[in-house]
């Protein structure tokens, strides 16, 4: 009986560890957790030193015992990569390179890890996994037959079982007639012979395992490589040396070990920053990741979505990134803009907008907005402009445009209201760094002037789809479920309603949900998918979105009069800032969100440091600033990676 799986994100363990390592380091904290509790107890009717001792040299024991689970998957990971062999590739269609418009489904049909794979190919774009057992199959009735029209490519796990069912392989061979087939093969070597029929790839992997399972999916979408060949012939298709070479070119999913790192000098640093942060209501919930050298090392839910608990962080939830779309949306479009020579950084506003010929914008330089330094005030509480039945509880075509659960307003408000009062404001004088929101409106204003497209569509067709980013765009509530985005703020004073999947700021929530200096969601993993092609120098995936060049100019120091780059924010030369962190880089650039979000990229250490939060959630909780959270956090990383390099 075949079945569609949900997908929950990694089955509710991070990607990048394998479900054995997770589960082994879940079984450590709960055993942690219980010693705790169960010698706090013991202390209490008896003495003091003794429980303490004890339980110092347990915890220490279980933490070497985690360590060692790591030691032991990963050299799984490096076996299961080192017998595992790629065939029939002469069309180089692994690894996948263009994954927009590119409907992938996975078939299991025999893998006892068919989950774990399902959850690392949902890391790189979104793949939909059913489960078939190879002796109902019938080609002709099978349901399955006709849900898979739907797709492009169909991912097929089988085992020896289901490749020696005689209709496994007239499903198989059928498949590859109409479909982009691939065949991942768990089983022994001898039974390779049975898919002589299949002239798409197979990938044949020996080890039937969690390791095996991981290190396939990422092989397919480029997140491992491929250098195995056969070491013995199979039959007369499948013969000894042969097998593909395939190279890395998108993430990789591992442990912190494979880089030298101890995983404890991570989570245990880290974990004592955060559980006090949860605890003390600095933020409900919050995520975190370490990239390092192309590889995610780290990544951990924390806390819960309100402080009621009832919905638990997870790794794959959606936040609202804040002013982190200045640099994640705005800025990659202007970047895009200004290689096609759409946009002259020299060039005047007026130039582009000609609604602000004869107002004081008229003659400010693009790059004076993109540096934060035009003389622009540096927002405006737009909502204090919202009049008497200009606003609704209920949607109608007197109220078309939706900024929170039960709150409508009136059409044309951004152009009648909005941006006029923007184009009127006052200036202050040039040449002193002011950061200010209405740089990144004029920004979106010139972009979709320059592209005539919104911008939400433009960087989603440019940027977000063909790079495998699922989950980022403004407005997710039009494309996912509420439960799967972290509410931002219970707003008890302009909506007056839990803010959930509409964007926390007031302009832009009031322009539609899509503005230059807010407005975009997104993950963590699709954040490091985007900032590792902006590592990479503009590469991802087989696909160039950049030169180097101009990465470099835009996240290079620009500005005579401050710290920022062109869009991005940098590390502060000022060491009583200790801006981003103590130990980062000169080269630092990233940038942090009001809500309580963060990018950091540090070339010269290959590292990215993404921080989501929902820190806003109660007005009154503003310390993750005040108690540098992320700065102590981006401290541990350093200091970790400094330690492996000992």
């Amino acid at each position: 009986m075949e079945k569609k799986l949900k997908l929950t994100n990694a089955w509710g363990f991070p990607p990048g560890f394998f479900y054995k390592d997770i589960f082994y380091s879940e079984v450590c904290l709960s055993v942690k957790e219980n010693l705790l509790m169960r010698f706090k107890s013991f202390h209490s009717y008896l003495f003091i030193t003794f429980p303490i001792l004890i339980l110092f040299i347990t915890l220490t024991s279980f933490g070497f015992s985690c360590h060692r689970a790591q030691i032991d998957s990963l050299q799984e990971m490096k076996a299961a990569s080192g017998t595992t062999v790629l065939l029939n590739n002469s069309p180089l269609i692994i690894p996948l390179l263009n994954l927009e418009n590119n409907r992938i489904a996975s078939v299991n049909m025999g893998s006892a890890y068919g989950q774990v794979f399902d959850s690392i190919a949902n890391k790189y774009t979104t793949v939909d996994p059913f489960v078939s057992k190879s002796y109902t199959l019938n080609a002709v009735t099978h349901p399955l037959i006709s849900r898979l029209n739907a797709y492009k490519t169909v991912l097929v796990l089988v085992n020896d079982e289901a490749v020696n069912d005689n209709k496994t392989r007239l499903f198989l061979q059928d498949l590859q007639k109409s479909k982009q087939l691939i065949v991942v093969f768990f089983g022994n070597a001898i039974n390779l012979g049975r898919l002589d029929s299949i002239h798409a790839p197979v990938i044949w992997s020996s080890h039937n395992s969690v390791a095996a399972a991981s290190f396939t999916a990422q092989l397919i979408f480029g997140g491992a490589s491929s250098t195995a060949k056969l070491t013995s012939t199979s039959s007369a298709h499948y013969k000894l040396g042969d097998g593909y070479q395939t190279a890395v070119m998108r993430l990789s999913y591992t442990v912190p070990e494979e880089l030298g790192i101890k995983s404890a000098d991570l989570e245990k640093p880290i974990d004592e920053i955060m559980f006090p942060v949860i605890a003390q209501h600095v933020t409900p919930g919050a995520v975190i990741m370490v990239v390092k050298d192309g590889k995610v090392i780290f990544d951990k839910a924390y806390g819960a979505h309100t402080y009621d608990k009832t919905t638990p962080t997870r790794i794959d939830d959606i936040f609202d990134l804040a002013s982190v779309t200045k640099i994640a949306a705005t800025t990659m479009a202007t970047m895009r803009l200004y290689e096609q020579n759409k946009i002259n950084l020299d060039s005047s506003v007026a130039t582009y907008l000609p609604i602000s010929r004869g107002t004081n914008k008229a003659g400010i330089q693009v790059k004076d907005l993109m540096l934060h330094q035009a003389g622009l005030i540096p927002f405006i509480p737009f909502q204090n402009y919202i009049k008497p039945g200009e606003h609704s509880a209920d949607s109608s075509i007197f109220f078309p445009l939706k900024v929170a659960d039960n709150y409508y307003i009136r059409p044309g408000f951004y152009q009648d209201v909005m941006l006029p009062k923007m184009l009127s404001s006052t200036l202050r004088p040039k040449g002193k760094y002011v950061y200010s929101d209405l740089s990144m409106y004029f920004m979106k204003e010139i972009i979709e002037r320059q592209t005539e497209e919104r911008m939400d569509q433009y960087v989603s067709e440019q940027f977000y789809l063909p790079l495998g980013m699922k989950y980022t765009g403004f407005n997710p509530r039009t494309r996912f479920d509420k439960i799967n985005i972290v509410p931002t703020e219970n707003d008890n004073y302009f909506r007056h309603t839990l803010i959930g999947g509409y964007v926390h700021d007031q302009g832009a929530a009031l322009a539609g949900g899509v503005a230059g200096h807010a407005g975009l969601f997104s993950t963590t993993n699709d954040l490091a998918i985007l900032f590792q092609m902006i590592l990479n120098g503009g590469t991802y995936g087989g696909k160039a979105y950049f030169k180097p060049s101009t990465i470099q100019m835009f996240t290079s120091k620009y500005s005579d009069i401050s710290r920022r780059g062109l869009g991005f924010d940098r590390w502060d030369p000022d060491p009583a800032n200790r801006y981003p962190s103590e130990l980062a880089s000169p080269q630092t650039y990233g940038h942090t969100g009001f809500t309580g979000t963060c990018v950091w990229v540090d070339p010269k250490s290959k590292l990215i440091f993404i921080f989501l939060s929902n820190r806003v959630y109660d007005q009154s909780a503003n310390k993750l600033s005040s108690l540098r959270v992320r700065p102590k956090i981006m401290d541990v990383i350093y200091k970790a990676i400094s330690k492996a390099e000992l």
